[in-house]
């Protein structure tokens, strides 16, 4: 009999013995333990879509605000050379 078998075998001996009883209110703490998980990820989700809204803003409210595609005013007046 090689490796695999053996455990195979334990296996099907485990499965096959009496099962253990499901302890009171555990579908109830799962169901509870899932409402909470998904509440925990729509909580997450929405703060991450509201900031990532507000970054958008803001950057488009800094966007108008600078301009910064325009070239900076010359704050000096070219030389006058060979007059």
């Amino acid at each position: 009999m090689s490796a695999p078998d053996r455990k195979e075998d334990a296996v099907r001996r485990m499965l096959d013995g009496p099962h253990p009883l499901v302890p009171p209110g555990l579908t109830a703490r799962a169901v509870a333990r899932g409402e909470r998980t998904l509440a925990h990820r729509r909580f997450v989700r929405a703060t991450a879509l509201t900031l990532a809204a507000v970054a958008v803003l803001v950057l488009v409210v800094w966007g108008v605000v600078a301009q910064p595609w325009l070239p900076p005013p010359a704050s000096t007046t070219p030389p006058l050379e060979g007059w």
